[in-house]
């Protein structure tokens, strides 16, 4: 081991030690029997005293691993004592109903619940996803703030984890794993994601390392759960983006729960920003419901379900992109005709029972099933002049001196897509003593139907330009004229009807030592998969992986909770369908499960600053990648080689701060390096296509302090430049330029007209809401040209081939209403 990663595990396992006692906050809002806060509370225990302010809230602090009795006393109401065993240090929210009549006494004992330090899990808030600002708010905008997690484009809600391709996530909602389209290219096409924001209530996300139990990706897990409503609610949101509306529901005999919402959007604010002026006319629109049956303490129901339908209707009109540098300019002008009318509607059900046998032991049982059925038609004619530009001095207009090329591409497309995948799954929970095993087995059905039409013809100066290819004389051209067969520049025509049927399962064992100076827990697991793929160029061959991992946590008895983690093992990922369509179009059956073997250490800090909690995380990983099924990535298009012809590495360190920066609310400042290559047919290591070097991110809450009711919000994020890719055909070991890197910060401000547990009256129509804000938001605040890809232009005299980038949204301001009910 050299000096730098010397430096590295230092850095990692660095702690310190205090000699204050363990203290945590207890927090909460204390009302009366009308709702209404309660000020002036006096809360107090063994001499240590505090008072709820105007709007009812209150903190103070107590030891841990101790009983305390927390009285509440007030002139008007009775008095209330609470008593309190807490074994953990984070915070303890504890909200109280002050009564007029009789006095009030009960007992908690709260366990420390170590779920996201052990398993190195990031815990973030529903209030924070709802809250952040972004051009594409939701859980992912969220997760592009977190080290290891990346993405250049602000239109598309998916990302890259520590190197890994958009295909390596893992997503979950409710235990029940969730899909994406197939034949997504461009970020403004996405629309919606799958998670519903105003349904959430917990958000999980693991970078690495994590359990067998989770599934079979390669880069991180994403793990989402919708609330269960204890009381009828409604939440609406408007904005110049579209709007949302939520709906929380419940019986009276309180044994039928559901939350339904509706959203709808348009990126039409967003695409018009951009270089290509165009008509625009998309719509995203879906409708989710989470309905629960609770037929008795032991057995539970529940069924999630999901209709969605995006339309994009696109017609580029011009495009004038400049570029270049200050001694030689350039301007790209495009004149386009056509259109594209693409269509994705896809229905997702799941229905899941649990079943609890007894105390130890507790079943799950899930179906799903999900259907999409998808559309990508287009005829497009740019005709292009790449011209040089004289600037003028103190001004931003250019002078066009002369054209280095000009030329005519038409891109034509009949794609239609068909997936049905069915899942039929049981899992099982048995706790004994310290004790806990999980296992679980998996069948799903993947059912494709493929269909691809898809070429481009590229003529420069009047001379149909020839794929690379094909082997045609090119001597002396243009001089002379070409004699050969006409060829389009790129082309796939393939017609796929494939199905794959997968059986996976799991075992995974947890528990934990007490030693005299620390605490251990430990786990070990395996995963099991078996694949075949029939139908259209495939035998049916039977491939099966074992993929075993562990982990490691230990916490010292220090004063400052300090956790330290190491985790890894072998982890696989057999090919989806699109891993199986080779560039071509035609499925290859013989690509086999891309492995990495990982190593993940971590280590976790709480301290405090300001007299406010603060903790550190820190993690240092490696990544060992054989039988690598290559890509490209074309804005968010991806394709692979099929072929599983290189191994690749990652590695990097990821570092979040988050705490109380202001009293409160929850901000962090992350920072991660990453480095990942690989080797395709043994040429040597060039950069993934995901290899982003250092990320900056800040997630960051204020309110002035005069005017609480005003908040603002801020996102910023930095990133070194990806690699810019390559024309089509071209080897990508002569391409290994990089786009300039990625600067954004996005910006909220929020004025709470009504605030939930304020007082309020119901003189007017504004009782009847618990909260109501308007907001301004400012995406990409200092106007930033960011790119996402290249677009190649080339030019028949010279023989040059241009990279021009293409770049994506200006500054934009947008306007927000939310509202409760």
């Amino acid at each position: 081991m050299n000096n730098n990663k010397l430096g590295w595990v230092f850095i990692l396992f660095w702690v310190s030690f205090s000699s204050l006692a363990q203290l945590v906050r207890v927090k909460g809002t204390l009302l009366d029997a009308q709702n209404r806060p309660v000020s002036n509370v006096n809360i107090s225990f063994l001499g240590h005293t505090t008072l709820s302010n105007t709007k009812g809230f209150y903190v103070i602090k107590v030891p841990v691993n101790k009983k305390i009795n927390l009285i509440f006393s007030h002139l008007t109401f009775k008095k209330v004592t609470v008593s309190l065993v807490l074994k953990s240090i984070s915070d303890y929210e504890l909200n109280l109903v002050m009564n007029e009549f009789e006095e009030q006494m009960g007992e908690i004992v709260v366990s420390k619940d170590k779920r996201s330090q052990i398993e190195g899990i990031t815990t973030i808030s529903a209030e924070i996803i709802k809250k952040l600002p972004g051009a594409n708010a939701g859980i992912e905008n969220v997760l592009k703030t977190l080290a290891g997690v990346n993405s250049n484009n602000e239109l598309s809600t998916q990302y890259s984890v520590r190197g890994g391709s958009y295909d390596e996530n893992l997503v979950y909602v409710n235990d029940i794993e969730i899909y994406r389209p197939f034949l997504i290219r461009s970020g403004q096409q996405e629309g919606l994601s799958f998670t519903n924001t105003d349904l959430v209530q917990n958000v999980n996300f693991s970078a690495g390392g994590f359990q067998a139990k989770y599934g079979d990706k390669l880069s991180s897990v994403l793990d989402i759960t919708y609330r269960n409503p204890t009381q009828f609610a409604a939440a609406f949101e408007a904005s110049l983006l579209g709007g949302s509306l939520a709906v929380d529901a419940i019986s009276k005999n309180k044994k039928w729960t559901s939350v339904t919402g509706v959203r709808y959007r348009n990126n039409s604010l967003l695409v018009n920003s951009q270089d290509t002026e165009t008509n625009y006319t998309p719509s995203f629109i879906d409708v989710q419901t989470n309905l629960n049956y609770k037929a008795s303490n032991k057995w539970q129901w529940s069924f999630l379900g999901n209709i969605s339908q995006n339309k994009y209707n696109y017609q580029p009109l011009t495009r004038k992109t400049r570029f270049g540098t200050i001694d030689n300019p350039m301007e790209l002008n495009v004149f386009y005709e056509g259109q594209e009318k693409d269509k994705y509607t896809t229905y997702f059900g799941a229905l899941k029972t649990t079943y609890q046998v007894s105390d130890n032991l507790k079943f799950k049982f899930i179906t799903s099933v999900f259907h999409t059925m998808e559309q990508e038609h287009f005829d497009i004619l740019a005709q292009y002049a790449l011209t040089n530009a004289n600037s003028i001095i103190g001004s931003d207009s250019y002078d066009v001196s002369y054209a280095n090329g000009i030329g005519t591409q038409l891109n034509h497309a009949r794609n239609d897509l068909d997936a049905l995948i069915v899942n039929s799954e049981i899992k099982g929970f048995y706790d004994w003593k310290q004790n806990n095993v999980a296992f679980g087995v998996k069948y799903t059905r993947e059912s494709i139907r493929d269909r691809l039409i898809e070429w481009e013809v590229i003529d420069s100066a009047g001379f149909s330009i020839n794929p690379p290819i094909l082997d045609f004389s090119r001597e002396d051209q243009p001089n002379t004229s070409f004699t050969g067969p006409l060829a389009p520049y790129q082309s796939v025509f393939a017609t796929n009807f494939n199905t794959i049927n997968r059986f996976s399962a799991y075992v995974q064992w947890n528990s934990k030592v007490n030693f005299s100076t620390a605490e251990l827990w430990y786990t070990a697991g395996i995963r099991m998969q078996n694949w075949g793929i029939s139908g259209t160029n495939a035998s049916g061959n039977l491939q099966t992986v074992f993929s075993p991992r562990g982990q490691l946590a230990l916490k010292p008895n220090w004063e400052k909770e300090t956790i330290f983690r190491i985790s890894g093992g072998y982890y696989y990922q057999p090919p989806f369908y699109r891993e199986l369509r080779a560039a071509s179009g035609a499925v290859q059956d013989n690509v086999k499960a891309q492995q990495s073997i990982q190593v993940v250490l971590g280590n976790e800090y709480s301290f405090e600053m300001w007299q406010r909690p603060f903790k550190l995380v820190s993690e240092l990983y490696y990544k060992s990648l054989s039988d690598v099924n290559t890509y490209t990535i074309d804005n968010v298009r991806m394709r692979y080689a099929a072929n599983n012809d290189a191994k690749a590495y990652a590695q990097g360190l990821d570092f979040r701060l988050n705490g109380e920066f202001v009293p409160g609310t929850e901000s962090w400042f992350s920072f991660g390096y990453l480095k990942t290559e690989e080797n395709s047919n043994s040429r040597g290591y060039i950069a993934r296509p995901t290899d982003q070097r250092l990320k900056f991110a800040v997630l960051f809450q204020d309110y002035m302090p005069t005017i609480p009711s005003m908040k603002l919000y801020l996102n910023l994020v930095y990133n070194t430049g990806l690699p810019g890719g390559s024309p089509s055909y071209a080897d990508a070991y002569q391409y290994q330029n990089r786009l300039n890197d990625y600067r954004r910060v996005d910006i909220g401000f929020s004025k709470v007209l009504i605030e939930a547990h304020s007082m309020k009256t119901k003189k007017n129509w504004l009782g009847n809401f618990k909260e109501l804000a308007i907001g301004l938001e400012i995406f990409n605040l200092f106007n930033n040209q960011n790119a996402i890809t290249n677009t190649w232009v080339r030019d028949v005299y010279s023989k040059n081939e241009y990279a021009i980038p293409n770049y994506m949204t200006t500054r934009i301001f947008n306007v927000k209403l939310n509202a409760k009910l």
